[in-house]
């Protein structure tokens, strides 16, 4: 196979589906998201076993990448609940806003309409292919897909669902297109072809985001890291200070959102630390902190200038003991990665400068790290996170992946 000529294939099929999809009406986008769905949900023994083989292959994988890697009937389930989500949603394309009259008689506004064809590459995570497609089509967009070649079996088996569903409802089944093969040649065809794709959206490590930031030819949307804080204040509840600290970092390790750097109010570090270490310990976290936590927590590893920047996607938490609000949101925008960062704190005036002050593109007062997901946002799945400030920021929806542009409407009207 000539990968360049494959990929351009690929192209040409994104583009013409795309300027199909872009006139498709809202009820054949919301026919196929849940068709899909249902096939997701009736073809569960298939893609278990297609997963199977990746997960076989990729044996001696981290076991942070295996997690990503799984899918079992809950994922599959959640796959099927994010499609109909997305089904549930108000279509954005067609939507007019800030219609206004000019002096000259003319009627301007902004209709929001599809970006066209978004190439996605990512790592590991299988349900992103579902996710992508979900949020491409009901946004009127084309896409393509280059999941990691760990994953290829599972990602294969869900597009042949998604086609499936695309073809039962008569839209292109080249609105969403996989690549097929493992070959690495073939990202660099992809981020070459911005006359096909108008926007390239990687999801995976910091490496993968880096070398896609540097070569691709069209704007990209992207996180590098998800280096996330959650700040103990003194006037923290201590119940929602402890719940939410082990949330944040031990509910799942290796996902973006996970909590990587504890801060802790020096007034409350020793009544919060010493009840909070015994239950990291016990789920095998490993406990990095600051001279300061180490004269309360004298048994741990002391942390080093490079644990503040690093996102570790494992059981592994630094904690540094700060004197208040003022040097904890000093601290994140310094070290943060502007992915989420929390405050736990009863002082509404506190929480409010928190939410103000701190650079992130999501912040929240007395709330795990976890939420900051599409899914719970209520974005019925994501395409990412952003952490760019253009032309998306935080998880990446619907909107996301559309675009305004001007509308004018006049009644003969000429400028003199």
């Amino acid at each position: 196979m000539d990968i360049k000529d494959y990929m351009q294939d690929l192209g040409e099929k994104a583009r013409k589906a795309s300027r199909l999809m872009a006139k498709a009406d809202s009820n054949a986008k919301d026919k196929a998201l849940l068709t899909i769905a249902d096939i997701l949900e009736q073809r569960k023994a298939e893609l278990i076993a297609a997963n199977k083989l990746d997960l076989e292959a990729g044996a001696d994988l981290e076991a942070a990448m295996l997690d990503r890697l799984e899918l079992n009937d809950a994922r599959i389930a959640s796959m099927a609940e994010g499609l109909r989500q997305v089904a549930a949603l108000a279509d954005p394309i067609g939507e007019v806003s800030d219609m206004k009259y000019r002096p000259s008689g003319i009627q301007l506004g902004k209709m929001r309409v599809p970006l066209g064809v978004i190439g996605i590459i990512y790592e590991s995570r299988p349900n992103v292919t579902a996710d992508a497609a979900a949020l491409a089509l009901k946004s009127g967009n084309a896409t393509i897909l280059r999941g990691g070649s760990e994953s290829i079996h599972s990602n294969q088996a869900i597009a042949i669902c998604v086609k499936e569903g695309l073809q039962k409802v008569g839209l292109p089944e080249d609105a969403v297109q996989v690549i097929e093969t493992t070959d690495r040649a073939a990202v660099g065809e992809l981020l070459a072809m911005n006359e096909f794709v108008d926007v390239i959206i990687p999801r995976g490590g910091k490496g993968l985001i880096e070398r896609i930031s540097k070569e691709a030819t069209m704007p990209v949307i992207k996180h590098l890291d998800g280096i996330c804080h959650v700040y103990i204040d003194e006037q923290a509840d201590l119940t929602k200070a402890i719940n939410i600290a082990i949330n944040s970092k031990t509910h799942r390790y290796g996902v973006c959102n996970a909590m990587e750097t504890l801060l802790v109010a020096e007034a409350v570090a020793e009544k919060i630390l010493s009840q909070l270490a015994p239950k990291y310990i016990e789920k095998g976290v490993e406990l990095r902190g600051c001279a300061a936590t180490k004269a309360i927590l004298s048994d741990i590893v002391e942390a080093t200038e490079e644990d503040w920047q690093t996102e570790y996607l494992a059981p592994i938490l630094s904690i540094k003991v700060v004197k208040n609000v003022d040097e904890a949101i000093d601290h994140i925008n310094h070290y943060s990665s502007q992915h989420t960062e929390s405050i736990v704190t009863e002082n509404y005036t506190t929480g409010r400068q928190f939410l103000r002050e701190v650079d992130s593109s999501s912040v929240m007062i007395n709330a795990s790290t976890r939420f900051a997901d599409g899914f719970e946002y209520g974005l019925g799945a994501e395409i990412g996170i952003s952490t760019d400030k253009f032309h998306a920021r935080g998880p990446v929806g619907l909107e996301g992946l559309t675009s305004q542009k001007y509308i004018v409407l006049g009644d003969g009207q000429i400028r003199e």
